[in-house]
């Protein structure tokens, strides 16, 4: 991993999602950029000054920061950026333009996210984000590391898709990953499906050296049963895959994806399908 963007709006959230990213740097060696965004729109004159006065402002608040983050950060590189546009998409650009291997965003409890803008897009960043995104609760502990990434595996031909990013990060911060089948019909030929996936997902890691459990539950409400695993299991980071565009194919996309983001206490990583690719 080379580059970790952080979305910053200097709220209690987003800097607890700074801590959480210089964190995951330290264990990956990857540089951490802030990225805070004025989307503040129109064309009027007191637009533009209160536009001017924010961006003053989050030039002095960056500087707070990196004078008071930069040492923690042990190898790699803490910079800022401010942009203008629309929140999601500018740092789904920017993150596409500076080649970033992951996308860190603040949230707030279980009830939703922080009230600043991060609350109101940060939805629209997981979705928008064509890098990987990790959203964390404000009170998450930091400083917990990363032991067990709960890797839930569907009947879709995509849900394998996060395997690859999923068993790097193993890799580079020592993990071992839960692998959790998942069968939401109860149908014994579903079953086979889901099994299959998991093999694949089995050879994989058997291959990279990386430990694993494996656990498979049936459930019809996937989103509470994926969460109470987590934390029946201590899990770290809950890895899965988002896509809202095609919600057909797979039990974890769209609304299910956005339940796990809202409601888990564990740090969820999403990952959007890629057309065509296979493991």
């Amino acid at each position: 991993m080379k580059n970790i963007i952080v979305a910053i709006d200097f709220s209690k959230g987003s800097i607890h999602a700074l801590e959480y990213a210089i964190e995951l740097a330290n264990l990956t060696h990857a540089d951490v950029s802030m990225v805070w965004v004025d989307n503040l729109i129109g064309n009027e004159v007191e637009f533009a000054n209160t536009s001017k006065e924010l961006r003053n402002d989050a030039k002095v608040d960056f500087s707070e920061l990196l004078a008071k983050y930069k040492d923690k950060l042990k190898q790699g590189k803490l910079t800022a950026k401010v942009r203008k546009g629309r929140v999601y998409q500018e740092l789904a650009t920017y993150a596409k333009l500076n080649g970033s291997d992951l996308l860190i965003v603040g949230a707030h409890g279980s009830s939703g996210f922080e009230e600043y803008w991060i609350g109101t897009n940060a939805f629209r960043v997981v979705s928008s984000s064509t890098c990987p995104v990790v959203t964390v609760k404000f009170n998450y502990d930091n400083k917990r590391g990363y032991r067990k990434i709960l890797l839930p595996v569907d009947h879709s031909t995509q849900t394998v898709q996060k395997l690859a990013f999923a068993a790097q990060l193993a890799m580079d911060t020592g993990a071992d990953l839960n692998i959790l089948a998942l069968n939401s019909s109860g149908l014994k030929s579903m079953q086979k499906v889901v099994d299959n996936n998991v093999s694949k997902v089995k050879k994989h890691l058997d291959e990279k050296g990386i430990g694993y459990i494996v656990d498979s539950i049936n459930s019809e409400n996937l989103a509470a049963d994926i969460i109470q695993h987590a934390r029946m299991v201590d899990a770290d980071l809950i890895a899965i895959m988002t896509d809202v565009q095609d919600q057909a194919n797979s039990i974890l996309l769209g609304p299910f994806a956005q339940q796990l983001v809202n409601n888990s206490s564990v740090p969820v990583l999403t990952i959007h399908p890629k057309n065509n690719c296979t493991l």
